[in-house]
């Protein structure tokens, strides 16, 4: 069974489109714990990923560094 997610200040991406294009969340919780989560905004009752601090600052200085691009 999964834990329940405290509250997040959820913040939609600047890249979503508001024409049923990918679309995606993030903020975060509102917990104290420096974590943050990540959901699809198109189906917001599905899964919600959480990240660690560290991890998800990672993830954005890649994306940022174009680590990623194709």
């Amino acid at each position: 069974m999964s834990e329940a997610l405290p509250a997040v200040a959820w913040h939609v991406s600047t890249r979503s489109n508001s024409n049923g294009g990918s679309c995606v969340e993030a903020g975060p919780v509102l917990d104290g714990s420096g974590r943050v989560a990540v959901r699809d905004s198109k189906d917001r009752a599905a899964a919600t990923l959480v990240y660690p601090a560290g991890g998800w600052m990672a993830f954005v200085d890649g994306v940022k560094d174009g680590e990623f691009a194709p």
